[in-house]
């Protein structure tokens, strides 16, 4: 099954290898901190106070990308046991409207990854329960900071932006849930590729297929016939 990569442009190919390279570095970071706290805490008796808060922080980013590249390589999960008893036709009807619905959600997941993550950045959430209808007042979470995360240095250019030029004792929560817009907007954009694929052909499911499950199967066949 294609996942819609033949034929990427180039900014499919920039966010691809973005995402990738995020991955990478997200969970080599997590091992390092981690590995480094339990050295710490068990050769030395010591630990980093923000090793945990940090932890967390990167499984979050990595959970959102993740979502995003999941859509992209067809590897969500989902019930297909009614798209294989239909034809072609209504097959194709039945995508296309899951599509629907799909770029409905995350539309709808962008609206409030944004009204969220405004405030902590001196910025205006919208208005309108479903969809934007316009801008309100909003800019009051900006001093808001993580518990244990110390300021970095690179970032003081932050605190003369959305601070009121108020120094952070310890990293602003903005940076931190910066990635929920990210996030979101990565999603998006998968959908609407996966979307564009599956309208042009080249894509047949937003769900991953069965074809894996056989794979399996036939892997374990092969295994069991070496064994015998």
């Amino acid at each position: 099954m294609s996942n819609g990569t033949s034929g990427s442009t180039g900014i499919a190919r920039f966010v691809d290898l973005f995402e990738r390279t995020a991955i990478a570095v997200l969970l080599g970071a997590m091992t390092l901190v981690t590995f480094a706290n339990v050295v710490l805490r068990y050769v030395f008796n010591a630990s980093l106070i923000w090793g945990l808060e940090v932890t967390l922080i990167l499984f979050a980013w990595l959970v959102l990308f993740g979502v995003s590249h999941g859509v992209k390589v067809t590897a969500h999960l989902g019930v297909d046991a009614l798209l294989n008893v239909v034809g072609k036709g209504p097959r194709f009807a039945m995508t296309v409207l899951a599509g629907v619905v799909c770029l409905v959600y995350a539309l709808l997941l962008m609206k409030g990854a944004w009204d969220y993550w405004a405030p902590y950045a001196s910025l205006d959430r919208t208005t309108g329960r479903w969809f934007p209808t316009g801008f309100e007042d909003s800019r009051d979470l900006a001093w808001y900071v993580t518990d244990q995360v110390p300021m970095l240095p690179f970032l003081r250019w932050l605190e003369p932006l959305i601070n009121m030029g108020e120094e952070y004792d310890k990293l602003p929560r903005v940076v931190g849930y910066t990635m929920l817009p990210i996030g979101v907007a990565l999603l998006l954009f998968r959908l609407v590729q996966a979307f564009v694929g599956v309208l042009r052909g080249t894509r047949e499911s937003f769900i991953v297929s069965h074809e894996a499950e056989d794979d399996v199967s036939e892997a374990q066949a092969k295994l069991k016939a070496e064994e015998a």
